[in-house]
């Protein structure tokens, strides 16, 4: 089962917002501490109305806790960054995925990325004046990108 990852999630209704996509997909989500918000604010549970008790939810207190844990095939671990070099288009996401997403006002942490550069995808926007996108957007795009063969 495809999963969805959010390091360091720092705006509510972000994840509120993917929680409730990955309710409507039977998606799990996990998030990695810490957060800049309380899993118990009004406001998760507002941005994913009435269904963030439906969340399939896996915490973690660090991202080696995460991998630690889950031990997930580093093949599975799909990250997304804007200053990628690769289009998420580009590959074929296997059924037991890890969509993972960085903190909005910083993403993922640079050793990260320069560790996991193979695995690092980017969503592609055509105009420069753009500079990034709103995180639950992009999880979304990605999400049904990713599950796109599921659907075909």
């Amino acid at each position: 089962m495809m999963k969805v990852v959010l390091f360091e999630p720092e705006i509510p209704f972000n994840t509120g917002s993917i929680g409730r996509t990955c309710v409507a997909l039977d998606l799990e989500l996990i998030l990695i501490k810490p957060y800049g918000f309380s899993l118990d604010d009004k406001t998760v549970a507002r941005s994913g109305t009435r269904y963030w008790q439906f969340v399939k939810l896996s915490e973690y207190d660090s991202w080696d806790d995460f991998i630690e844990t889950r031990r997930p095939d580093h093949d599975a671990l799909f990250l997304f960054e804007e200053d990628a070099e690769r289009s998420f288009y580009e590959p074929t996401y296997p059924d037991d995925a890890y969509l993972i997403f960085g903190k909005e006002s910083s993403g993922l942490p640079m050793d990260l990325r320069t560790q996991m550069q193979d695995r690092m995808f980017h969503v592609p926007m055509r105009n420069d004046r753009v500079k990034s996108l709103n995180l639950s957007n992009v999880a979304t795009a990605v999400i049904y990108q990713a599950l796109r063969g599921a659907y075909v």
